[in-house]
């Protein structure tokens, strides 16, 4: 009876979804629809992020590229001062390596899928090439390879080598070494070993590249385990570019090996060296002198962690120097037998790319889960990278903070934080504006609703604090259990605020926890919520793994937790709790009781549940994402209950075939409109999943781990996994677009009401290395549509004749109609309450969906010298307006006829209130700065107007002397002009002679009035001196005004004596006849 019930409703849901899909196949509603919905990123970058690899131009060492580990390729051209994305809108965001081909350096190769095997990794989707520099790239094959270990080019003839290690959590794909002559148009596989074992690493011996050592990878990550190694890790050698391979063994351990890094001497290529992770201490630092016949073990050393580093690298001028990165980079002098830390004061630790310069060895560039860092004195002191934004966020939370929200969260190896999601600063949100709230690996992040200055962040495995941003105070709050009891905490335990009291604390280990009292007490409320299993009776590879496997069970959370937990906004006693192990358990009485669900419908049984979100609309309806990435199974999963978890429906429809779902988002106003965050960027549905939407203006490709709304704001969080955060600034519009809705020939939509406040600026001289995230545009922002091209007279002629292949040519008078035809554009007209007509902007009549922002400044009154009128600019302008009331309106501009379009919307404009001293009477003051910015006008065009009168009148008189009627008297004339203009200039700018002389002279005109109205972009009242100086240009001005008038009278007059005298024209007379 259960099955056919489910089954019925499913049915019926499904219809629905089908339906839905059939209804939108003709849909407006499509990816470049809402182009115009633009995500900012804020950063931040003082932690920077995971490097993989760094590739420097053999050619040019100021030129290098950085493969983000999760964060796509940026590239610089000075050395670092500055650096920029090149790789953000391909396939994969996970990068390994990136090669350099050494006889053109224009040619670069990129390797997708990181190649470490921890356990928040992305996977690749092949290799890609550009030959333009990184302008642009083209995946050529390897799709299958998901993880790239090394690319290498043969510098005699740029044949590419790769080694791919292949899936890292499942067997197959694209493992082994493969070749390729023709830049990736075929590839030749060279060597596999098994659908369990890639590649890792492979280099070449630089006198004979014919010559290649490589090493196999056996490797397998599970949910709740790692196997690190196996009988087929091991290390081969070709003689024959690949052609054929002979495994060496003498020297080498046996058995179960691990990862292995290689390094070859370019000083002496008989000299290679192994760094090899194996069992039982079996592992350790290797090296031949003799091309790899047989090998000697110099020393136990491995890294700490061979799943995360076992990367080594050679110097290039001392064939006994070694470098090995790890948690802190070792280096040897004597081959390998003893090892020295590399200095580390002021860097990042985990290391994972190495740079030697070959000119001085004493220069190093290393990658590190930090970012990038550089050192002349071998490590003594480091330079770090401040300025790239590829920080790994887990998780996103936000608060309530006036007038600015604040934005939280943790990250992979860079702590947790949290900063504003804008300032008042012009630049932006700068890198002292973040605060670290927790160290360690940082996930979940929560901030007290009421109380904003405290935040709950969490360190990896439960590590639980709450952090007071007024005092900097951390006060450890982890449930601890009892005696003789040990809870399982996953890597990333899931935290909540209740919706029902601030100071009410949700955290998940094995079991739930609840605090009433900000996390000082803790209460048990479930049992184990897991299936309870000994993960080592689990297969991996095949086979229950021995207790002695390579690395079993390190870096894994241990086995059996909740990863994923929900509250339902509507019932506070309805929870919900997920698990590593793919339960949901439902409580429907605060956790007293618990319904557990084990299957869902086409989802694998145990898959990882990644997410689930209780609806805020209806205490029925439950979300859940489940991640299949753990399984091998890389296909998105995302259903709905309308039930409380009894039912299921898949709401995938078409959602990419690859990509899993990590975060699953219900709108708080329309329940019909979900956000998705998925393993490759960001998706939206409009009608409750039955169609996926791809946002894709602002965001690059990227995994998106985390989403949260801002309900004041109406602002769209994300976190992204090698991003950092983006923000969406007010998202409402999507809940008002429908088919429907785009069927209008036009629409002005609603506006949003914004702040007034006074931008500030940054610090001054800080270098381009100065990393700032984005603020919203300041001022208010209008949104619109318009359906169709307004068509000009052209186009309508080319629809014409593309109707009628017969038509005839047409005549120049309807060409020259086309040329001189004015294109239609919009005008958009801003009044404020009374109706005054504040501002004016143009904007292109282009189809689509539209945004752009007004800076709140009334038309600017500076003289115009051409046909760009600053009337027309959206953000330069006048004074500003001050608070209140406005309308924005919508006109079409078609052959000079001003039709209105849309719907007239009214907003407000509202002080910021970070004034200590406010205007007292604001009225007084708009009066002040409105007369401030007429005086400004007329002084700034009087000033022009003397300076284009001098220019003419010096023409005019040359005019003279060349005309034969021309009298002495004329030219006097001309001089006493020239003369005058020259006073009048000097009371506008001062007198040239005095300032030539350094002396001290009083305030000219243009001095006086620009220290006026540079008070009058402020909100406090205007000061007296200001009032006074005001009065002083204006009563300058006057007298000058009426002094260029009759300047004007006298110059017509001597330009009808040139006229008359025959006099060659000269600039801003009519020519006339004698």
């Amino acid at each position: 009876m259960k099955f056919f019930m489910l089954t019925s409703v499913y049915m019926i849901f499904s219809t629905g979804l089908q339906a839905q899909k059939t209804d939108t196949e003709k849909s407006l509603i499509k990816s470049s629809t809402f182009s115009a919905f633009k995500f900012r990123s804020i950063g931040p970058a003082y932690a920077s992020g995971r490097i993989a690899d760094i590739e420097v131009n053999p050619e040019n060492h100021s030129q290098f590229y950085l493969a983000a580990a999760a964060g796509n390729v940026w590239k610089t051209d000075n050395a670092g001062i500055t650096f920029y994305p090149i790789f953000d809108h391909y396939g994969s965001y996970s990068i390994a390596d990136v090669a350099i081909d050494p006889n053109n350096t224009n040619i670069v190769w990129v390797g997708t899928g990181e190649y470490n095997s921890q356990r928040a990794i992305g996977y690749g989707d092949g290799i890609y090439v550009s030959q333009d520099g990184g302008k642009s790239f083209k995946n050529v094959g390897l799709k299958n390879s998901e993880h790239i270990g090394r690319i290498v080019i043969d510098p005699r003839n740029s044949d590419v080598y790769v080694a791919a290690q292949g899936p890292l959590w499942g067997p197959g794909g694209d493992r082994g070494i493969f070749k390729t002559s023709d830049m990736g148009q075929t590839w030749d596989t060279l060597l596999t070993v098994s659908k369990n074992t890639g590649f890792n690493d492979i280099v070449f011996d630089s006198r004979n590249p014919d010559i290649l050592y490589a090493s196999s990878y056996q490797r397998r990550r599970r949910v709740y385990t790692l196997i690190d190694g196996g009988p087929e890790s091991a290390i081969y050698k070709s003689t024959d570019a690949g052609k054929t391979w002979k495994k060496l063994t003498s020297g080498l351990p046996r058995g179960n090996v691990g990862r292995i890094g290689l390094a070859i001497s370019p000083v002496n290529p008989d000299y290679v060296y192994a760094i090899i992770e194996g069992a039982n201490g079996s592992g350790g630092f290797y090296r031949t002198t003799n091309r790899g016949v047989s090998w000697k073990k110099m020393n136990s050393y491995v890294s700490t962690s061979p799943q995360y580093y076992n990367r080594i690298h050679c110097d290039p001028k001392d064939v006994n120097k070694v470098y090995s990165t790890d948690t802190y980079t070792k280096y040897t002098l004597d081959g390998g037998k003893t090892w020295k830390t590399l200095g580390l004061s002021q860097k990042h630790v985990d290391d994972h790319a190495l740079w030697i310069d070959p000119d001085n060895t004493d220069h190093l560039l290393i990658g590190c889960d930090g970012g990038l860092y550089e050192t002349f004195d071998m490590g003594s002191n480091w330079r770090h990278a401040p300025n790239l934004p590829i920080t790994q966020f887990y998780r996103v939370a936000v608060d309530n903070a006036k007038p600015f929200y604040n934005v939280a969260g943790g990250t992979q190896d860079n702590n947790s934080c949290v900063g504003p999601s804008q300032t008042i600063c012009r630049s932006g949100i700068l890198q002292d504006d973040w605060k670290v709230t927790q160290g360690g690996d940082g996930f979940f992040s929560a901030i007290d609703p009421k109380e904003p200055n405290i935040v709950y962040a969490e360190s990896q495995y439960g590590g639980l604090v709450r952090y007071d941003k007024k005092s900097g105070e951390r006060v450890y709050i982890q449930p601890l259990p009892p005696k003789d009891e040990a809870y399982r905490w996953n890597w990333n335990a899931p935290l909540k605020i209740s919706s029902f009291d601030n100071k009410r604390l949700y955290f998940c280990a094995n079991k739930v926890f609840r605090s009433e009292d900000r996390g000082n007490s803790w209460q048990v409320i479930s049992p184990d919520l897991t299936r309870q299993l000994n993960r080592n009776e689990l297969k991996v590879m095949g086979k229950v793994q021995p207790v002695d496997a390579v690395a079993k069970n390190a870096s894994t959370s241990i086995f059996g937790n909740i990863v994923a937990f929900s509250e339902s906004p509507l019932n506070e006693n309805i929870l919900y709790a997920g698990t590593d192990d793919g339960l949901i358990q439902i409580t429907e009485d605060g956790g007293k009781t618990w319904r557990k669900l084990s299957k869902f419908r086409d989802v694998p049984e145990m898959t990882y549940v990644s997410c689930i979100f209780a609806s805020q609309h209806d205490e029925n309806v439950v979300y859940a994402a489940f991640d299949g990435r753990k399984d091998n199974n890389l296909k998105p999963y995302l259903l709905k209950s309308m039930d409380k978890g009894k039912t299921w429906f898949e709401i995938v429809t078409d959602l990419p075939e690859k990509g899993t779902v990590y975060s699953i988002l219900e709108d708080p106003v329309e329940k019909q409109l979900l956000f998705a965050g998925t393993e490759y960027g960001l998706y939206f549905s409009i009608n409750g999943g039955g169609k996926w939407i791809k946002f894709s203006s602002g965001l690059p490709t990227i995994a998106v781990r985390d989403i949260k709304i801002q309900k004041r704001e109406d602002d769209l969080i994300v976190a992204t996994f090698g991003r950092g955060f983006y923000i969406l600034d007010d998202f409402s519009l999507l809940r008002k677009i429908t088919n429907k809705t785009l069927k209008k020939d036009n629409i002005l939509f609603p506006v949003k009401d914004a702040y007034i406040y006074s931008q500030t600026s940054k610090k001054y001289g800080q270098g381009a290395t100065v990393f700032t995230g984005k603020n919203p545009e300041y001022g208010a922002v209008f949104t619109y549509y318009i359906k169709d091209k307004i068509k000009t007279k052209k186009d309508y002629r080319l629809e014409a004749e593309k109707d009628n292949p017969n038509v005839l040519f047409p005549s120049f008078d309807i060409l020259r109609e086309e040329a001189d035809e004015i294109p239609p554009y919009l005008m958009f007209t801003i009044t404020n309450e009374k109706g005054e007509i504040v501002r004016r902007i143009k904007r292109s009549a282009s189809p689509g969906l539209q945004r752009f922002n007004w800076g709140l400044r009334r038309f600017n009154l500076y003289p115009v010298t051409d046909g760009n009128s600053p009337m027309h600019n959206r953000q330069t302008g006048g004074i500003p307006v001050p608070p209140g009331k406005y309308t924005v309106s919508m006109a079409k501009i078609v052959n000079g006829i001003e039709t209105k379009i849309g719907e007239s919307q009214s907003f407000t404009l509202r002080p910021l209130g970070n004034l200590t001293l406010p205007a007292k009477d604001p009225l007084a003051l708009e009066k002040f700065k409105k007369e401030a910015a007429e005086v400004y006008g007329v002084t700034a065009g009087l000033t022009k107007w003397t300076d284009e009168m001098s220019k003419n009148v010096k023409a005019l008189r040359t005019a003279l002397i060349n005309g034969g009627g021309s009298t002495q008297e004329d030219l006097m004339r001309a001089d006493d002009m020239i003369s005058e203009l020259r006073e009048m200039n000097r009371k506008l700018n001062g007198d040239e002679i005095i300032d030539k002389l350094n002396e001290n002279q009083p305030p000219n005109l243009n001095w006086r009035i620009s220290a006026v109205t540079y008070g009058a972009y402020h909100g406090s009242d205007a000061t007296q001196t200001l009032k006074n100086n005001l009065q002083i240009v204006k009563e300058g001005v006057t007298k000058l005004i009426k002094q260029a008038k009759v300047l004007k009278q006298k110059l017509k007059l001597l330009e009808d004596r040139a006229n008359k005298s025959g006099s060659p024209w000269s600039p801003g007379r009519i020519p006339d006849f004698k």
